[in-house]
């Protein structure tokens, strides 16, 4: 569905805008794929690596509306993965984390409905779920901008749905490459927030896939999230270090002990399918279908019982040690 198409990615030089480059350059022969940063220096990086006949770098940030509606102009796709991350930095810089995460996504929106963008896909995060910190918080208002904007839209075909997935293995500012970090600088200890604590563990190419398979199947409005493993922490410093011990240093601030995705308070609206959930809107669409137990695909979902949770510490399926250790491996050897 993307050959001859043109593709923009906002944060398009972060990690998932490169592994996402290079699988769309591997399947498809887009017109025009269209990488949207503030960075210079990492688009010049980026252009060593990719430097397709089809590809664009344009300099520009979310928070300038008029330099993304120029940017969308002719534009079929858009991947919004612009944002800021981390969620400390995020509690000692407010207003930073709103400009971005928040205006930036009515701009993203505002920019996609008048260029008749045919998709959006927004990412998200686990922590935009029953959110306690700032990073949160912006990141379940930015879902609810880019599901309301399917009402939005009035009478114009742009579909907006958001992808929401847990910790990416080995991304920029994740756990495994600081504990890399300590370990290779001769490391007596790992420091450990908590021993309970739990997170979800998908692969980048995990995380590139699932969007790639809901541009296919988004009517526009849902949540996509993906039915992927966890892992402990403790587990974790175990596969990357066994001989080091642990040093608890206590919970960052607006950090959780488990991690939610479909909260309980959502299970009314939340499908099950076979490898993912779908969080139907809270609200009522006015010039589309509201019916997401079908997708475009012709999958077919069934609700999830009433108070249902699918959270980092009560999911099924955990990775054992071995099973970390291998896939830090693979990981590491397709990076």
């Amino acid at each position: 569905m993307f050959d001859d198409k043109v593709i923009l990615i906002t944060g398009g030089t972060g990690s998932f805008g490169k592994k996402y480059t290079q699988s769309l350059l591997s399947r498809y022969k887009p017109r025009k794929l269209i990488i949207y940063s503030r960075d210079e220096l990492k688009q010049f990086e980026m252009q060593q690596q990719f430097n397709d006949s089809c590809m664009r770098y344009f300099i520009g940030d979310v928070r300038d509306k008029e330099r993304l509606h120029q940017a969308m102009r002719g534009v079929d796709y858009v991947i919004h993965a612009a944002a800021l991350k981390q969620v400390p930095a995020a509690e000692y810089n407010p207003t930073e984390c709103i400009r971005t995460n928040i205006h930036g996504a009515e701009n993203v929106i505002m920019a996609a409905l008048e260029n008749d963008v045919s998709k959006v896909i927004a990412l998200s995060t686990d922590k935009a779920a029953n959110p306690i910190n700032l990073y949160g918080a912006t990141k379940l208002a930015s879902d609810k901008l880019f599901v309301a904007a399917n009402n939005i839209a009035g009478g114009r075909d742009t579909c907006f749905s958001v992808v929401r997935y847990g910790n990416v293995v080995g991304s920029r500012g994740s756990v495994v490459p600081f504990f890399q970090n300590l370990i290779n600088n001769g490391a007596s200890s790992l420091p450990i927030t908590d021993t309970k604590m739990t997170r979800f563990w998908i692969t980048l190419q995990q995380g590139v896939d699932f969007v790639f398979q809901n541009f296919a199947r988004m009517h526009g409005g849902e949540i996509f999230v993906p039915k992927i493993p966890s892992v402990k922490i403790t587990d974790l410093a175990i596969a990357m270090a066994p001989d080091l011990s642990h040093d608890i240093v206590g919970i960052r601030p607006g950090e959780k002990v488990h991690e939610i995705m479909c909260p309980s308070d959502d299970s009314h609206l939340t499908l099950e399918f076979d490898d993912h959930f779908v969080i139907r809107p809270s609200i009522t669409f006015n010039s589309r279908s509201n019916d997401f137990v079908v997708n475009e695909l012709g999958e077919k979902g069934t609700p999830v019982t009433q108070g249902y949770e699918y959270n980092s510490g009560n999911n099924p399926w955990f990775l054992d040690v071995d099973q970390i250790r291998s896939l830090n491996e693979k990981v590491l050897k397709e990076s």
